[in-house]
């Protein structure tokens, strides 16, 4: 049967008529996040002591932890950026399909180097890693997409240190996502230690060569800062019990910080640097435990704040903070009315896998094992169904 329109059709209606009530709990939510960010603005120690109390309570907490600078504030970018190399890492990968002839997994990594003001063509590396065998499986479990996810990650940094090395003077390196490695930790707990152990070892050598790191999170999702104004707000006993405890549900950084009308970060401009309190503290800690800002990558009337993760010897360092802001303004200026770091862009074009791609992969790894005489398993009859030509449900 194909959809029930009506179906949806009668749910479209319904959520339609909630538009209205939905619109005056968000705009009263709002007024109140705005309210209680200039009442915390420079109660800097009080809000640290908030935290300290919630993380009593669950050390898993995640939200913003304030440093030094008002919670409100807002930093230009700097007048103009130095010399600089810049290098650029993204990854893609093909996991692992059990309904799949041959079982392979594939990373691939794109980075771009650049010199700016050097006039040189920018430099475009890749590293192809396939995974077949022995290769899919940790600790004699099979390797979950979660956990080629976090390979790539991993294969990302590796590239970028890579890349690095024996440059003279100030060196940017940047990724898509997150620093801190996120998600498969219940996949394979033994494995997932392991990939944290090889990761900080990464981001340690970059912090003892001096390589600024970061990581870029466009239109972003984790609501820290509200989650710590709900903090702030929250009486003794609601902290006891901050899980079900949101009164600024529906809120959002990126709103608090990008609001169309009268957004607290013009264009160009960074907000506070705050520390990142989660349960991953334990593993990212001294030099490498993990901070981030927002910044506005937007122009005049079209905000878009998106947010940096970095480690905290490059907020120590003022200078590398101002010229991590500035390098990622000025990518973001590269690529018009629709803001993003230029570099990143072009790591990414590099890194795609393309289905044709991973077709052809497939076909030469099946005449390789042919060739040796290895035996080869059929696809599912549950893909080959779905593969049939003009197949309909009837």
């Amino acid at each position: 049967m194909p959809i029930d329109y009506q179906q949806i059709y009668t749910r479209i209606k319904e959520i339609g008529a909630g538009a209205k009530e939905r619109r005056k709990k968000i705009e009263e939510r709002r007024t109140q996040a705005r309210g209680l960010l200039d009442t915390f603005a420079s109660e800097l120690e009080l809000l640290r002591s908030k935290v300290d109390s919630a993380k009593a309570v669950d050390a898993n907490i995640r939200c913003a932890l304030p440093l030094n600078e008002s919670i409100a504030s807002s930093h230009p970018a700097p007048a103009s950026v130095k010399d600089t190399v810049l290098i650029a890492a993204d990854g893609s990968q093909i996991n692992p399909d059990r309904h799949a002839s041959v079982q392979f997994g594939l990373i691939n990594v794109g980075a771009i180097t650049m010199k700016l003001n050097s006039g040189e063509a920018p430099e475009i590396s890749t590293e192809s890693e396939l995974l077949y065998g022995d290769d899919l499986l940790s600790n004699g479990i099979p390797m979950s997409d979660g956990m080629v996810a976090l390979k790539r990650d991993l294969s990302e940094r590796i590239k970028l240190d890579a890349l690095s090395k024996g440059i003279k003077g100030p060196v940017v390196t940047f990724t898509d996502g997150p620093i801190e490695l996120w998600g498969a930790k219940g996949d394979d707990a033994i494995s997932y230690e392991d990939f944290v152990r090889k990761y900080l070892t990464i981001l340690s050598r970059l912090q003892t060569r001096g390589v600024i790191n970061a990581g870029y999170v466009d239109k972003p999702s984790a609501d820290l800062v509200i989650r710590l104004l709900e903090i702030a707000m929250a009486d003794n006993e609601q902290i006891q019990k901050l899980r079900e405890f949101h009164p600024l549900h529906g809120v959002s950084d990126r709103w608090l910080y990008g609001e169309r009308e009268n957004p607290l970060l013009p264009p160009g401009h960074r907000s506070a640097v705050f520390g990142l309190q989660s349960g991953s503290e334990k593993k990212y800690t001294g030099v490498l435990s993990l901070h981030f800002f927002y910044l506005n990558v937007g122009t005049e009337g079209h905000p878009w704040p998106v947010r940096v993760e970095i480690p905290k010897w490059v907020v120590d360092d003022k200078e590398k903070l101002d010229l991590l802001h500035g390098v990622l303004v000025e990518q973001c200026r590269m690529m018009g009315n629709r803001p993003y770091p230029y570099l990143l862009h072009r790591a990414h074009e590099t890194a795609v896998v393309k289905q044709e791609e991973k077709y052809q992969i497939e076909q030469m790894l099946q005449q390789e094992l042919r060739r040796n005489n290895e035996e080869i398993d059929e696809g599912s009859n549950k893909q080959s169904a779905k593969d049939l030509k003009g197949r309909t449900r009837r």
